[in-house]
């Protein structure tokens, strides 16, 4: 049988999430072995490999992987020629450039001349270029955030989440040079067969996303009252109507993202809105 041959984080802050949503898409793998460099899925012809996330692109375009699920800083750093197929939704972050918190910053300008430590030297670059702005690129690996502390340099250029790690070197955030999030990329030597099983995997993929922060609503509501309801909380196409045995009353149904619930809960309960159940969906295929 041949099997797609799939890339992910062997350990770290992606590892977790994809195999998560592998387990999400209903794909089985074995890794419970320390170490393990690869697993085949029990129910689905893929095979994985557990590699360091800046090799993953690499593995990728050379076609010894398939595909892979990486982020989008680490693509876009390694410059390698593949294709980004689907953002998966997770592992969200963003590469910027902080200096001290008691430096001022008015513009980007401020950095000319200034050396900048960073782990990402090629986006970094291309970011000072379109500004034209000439500096120093240090090139470390590790802890980045610790170089302007210690002298190393003026100002870093590195992955954000929360900002508390900045936040707890002194450091202010002052540009976002990239956006970024794990992404599905794939081999440009991918074969026909291979990509029908990556179309079996995309679609299973997107199924579980559509479903991420949707839920499905049900209320009961005074029959006089279901057009007003109706019109706050439209369904993906209408809502599902049910007659309830109470005479007047009605059941209604409907899929919202969640944001969309709390913005309308007050109004809907004016209304007239009883009963209201909210439950999570694991999947949706539209």
């Amino acid at each position: 049988m041949m099997l797609l041959k799939l890339a992910i984080q062997k350990s770290g802050r992606l590892h977790d999430d994809s195999v998560k949503l592998l387990k999400e898409c209903g794909i089985e793998i074995s890794n419970n072995v320390k170490n393990q460099l690869k697993a085949t899925a029990s129910n689905f012809p893929l095979e994985v490999f557990f590699l360091r996330d800046d090799d993953i692109p690499q593995y990728v375009e050379d076609g010894v992987a398939d595909i892979g699920f990486v982020g989008e800083n680490v693509i876009y750093e390694s410059k390698k020629n593949v294709t980004v197929t689907e953002l998966l939704g997770f592992g969200k972050c963003r590469l910027s450039i902080a200096v001290g918190k008691n430096e001022p910053y008015p513009n980007v300008q401020c950095l000319e001349s200034k050396k900048i430590a960073t782990s990402y030297p090629v986006l970094l670059q291309k970011f000072l270029d379109e500004n034209k702005v000439n500096a120093e690129i240090h090139e470390i690996s590790g802890s980045v955030e610790i170089a302007p502390g210690i002298g190393l340099a003026d100002a870093i250029c590195d992955l954000v989440s929360s900002g508390s790690t900045l936040f707890m070197n002194g450091l202010q955030e002052t540009e976002v040079i990239l956006k970024s999030e794990s992404a599905l990329i794939k081999t440009p030597t991918l074969s026909g067969e291979k990509q029908r099983i990556l179309d079996k995997l995309l679609f299973r993929i997107q199924t579980v996303k559509k479903a991420k922060n949707k839920k499905y609503v049900l209320m009961n509501a005074p029959n006089d009252k279901l057009e007003e309801i109706i019109k706050i909380l439209p369904g993906m196409k209408s809502p599902t109507i049910l007659p309830l045995a109470v005479e007047g009353w009605s059941s209604i149904h409907t899929v919202l993202s969640e944001n969309d619930f709390w913005e309308h809960i007050e109004e809907i309960k004016t209304v007239g809105a009883e009963d209201i159940l909210v439950l999570p969906i694991e999947k949706m295929v539209i």
